[in-house]
């Protein structure tokens, strides 16, 4: 019972400046979480958000990148649990840019949601990457228009 999510975004900009928004972590930040990213292979990083007792999430998903290829690819690890070290899910999100006479295309794939009790984080994430990739549309189109409070 492996999910796996899989999206395609539409972005009216350039893949330099869509990738901005995928590998910065302010820019990260205002569309996706809190996070001390790098884009710097192996390295591990978090991002935080308030716990989700309910999802038995403490509010923090552990990373490491995997492969950065700029303008083109990033992939990291996506981990979370209850805390003190247990990890309850164990996933892969991989990004791919592909440049269109119009803009770029952006493709996201969330795989790893092999139990049970991963369920709720699918379907809350399903969700979840439509609305914060809105968001970082918004801030795209802001900063297009030399608008930085979006």
């Amino acid at each position: 019972m492996i999910k796996t999510i899989k999206q395609q975004f539409f972005f009216p900009h350039p893949p330099e400046m869509v990738w901005q928004y995928l590998t910065k972590p302010e820019l990260m930040e205002l569309w996706l979480m809190k996070n001390d990213f790098q884009p710097i292979e192996g390295l591990d990083f978090q991002f935080r958000i308030n716990p989700i007792p309910s999802l038995d999430f403490d509010g923090i998903f552990h990373c490491r990148v995997f492969e950065i290829a700029p303008f083109e690819k990033l992939s990291y690890s996506w981990k979370s649990g209850p805390g003190e070290g247990e990890i309850t899910l164990n996933s892969i999100v991989v990004w791919k840019l592909q440049p269109t006479s119009k803009g770029t295309e952006l493709f996201l794939e969330h795989s790893g949601f092999a139990k049970k009790e991963n369920l709720n984080f699918y379907n809350g994430l399903a969700d979840g990457w439509v609305k914060n990739l809105q968001k970082m549309s918004g801030h795209l189109n802001a900063a297009q228009h030399g608008n930085t409070n979006a």
